[in-house]
């Protein structure tokens, strides 16, 4: 008996498509930069990407000022990232401990690991090229590179590389999830790419509401106890009456 095929599979929504954006979007963008960033910001071009990657590592769970410690301490020992990776990771982590700082030997293998895929694959340790390649070539380049992902390479293309990429970190993940931007079950990197299909694709719109939604995170929108009585969205924002009443666990 002739088997009968089976119905095609519809396509798979985009984030976007599951959850349009709200018509407000553009009145909470304005908002957050209003507050937190009235000034503009100004587009940085990085002269040696594979330094800001460095430091983008380093700054994983630490402060600005351990990650300048630790950048300089490497920068000082290693001339050349080349004698880093001729020193291999426990001589990197050696450098950062004790320069201070959390995570040294996880830090130093992702480093070393990195320069290593980049003398293996390339066979010259820089992303100088990456200022003339397209965006999608620049992305696929970084995270390809070992421990680096969507974030890393967001972060790297908007503030190092003036691109118009828009990483999401914890504070940006919760505020959206407060506003209702975005499904409560959605992970940050569903929530990235929601951002990246419905906030207009220019650089200065999107390093303006990545800082400024920080920055409403971390002075208003806090993770224990938000600040709704003096919040710039609190209209716009279906979490604030409960948390005011006291209905809702921060």
């Amino acid at each position: 008996m002739p088997r009968v095929p089976s119905a095609p599979r519809p396509p798979r929504l985009t984030p976007a498509q599951e959850v349009p954006p709200p018509p407000h979007l553009p009145e909470i963008t304005r908002r957050l930069a209003a507050t937190y960033l009235p000034t503009p910001l100004t587009p940085h071009v990085s002269r040696e990407p594979l330094d800001d990657l460095i430091r983008i590592i380093l700054a994983q769970q630490n402060t600005s000022a351990l990650t300048r410690r630790q950048f300089e301490a490497l920068k000082a020992t290693y001339p050349v990232w080349e004698a880093a990776l001729a020193d291999g990771p426990d001589g990197v982590e050696a450098v950062l401990r004790v320069a201070g700082g959390g995570l040294a030997r996880t830090k130093a293998d992702y480093i070393w690991n990195v320069l290593h895929r980049l003398e293996e694959t390339r066979g010259d340790l820089s992303l100088r090229d990456l200022r003339t390649m397209n965006d999608a070539d620049a992305r696929a380049l970084l995270e390809s590179l070992p421990g680096v992902g969507m974030k890393t390479a967001s972060l790297l293309l908007l503030f190092d590389l003036a691109r118009p990429a828009i990483p999401v970190e914890n504070n940006i993940h919760r505020v959206a999830g407060r506003l209702d931007l975005i499904p409560a079950r959605w992970n940050i990197l569903k929530a990235e790419r929601w951002f990246d299909e419905v906030l207009p694709r220019d650089w200065a719109t999107r390093a303006t509401f990545h800082v400024s939604a920080i920055r409403h995170g971390r002075q208003t929108c806090l993770s224990r106890r938000p600040r709704c009585e003096v919040c710039v969205l609190q209209d716009l924002c279906p979490s604030a009456a409960l948390f005011l009443n006291g209905e809702a666990e921060a």
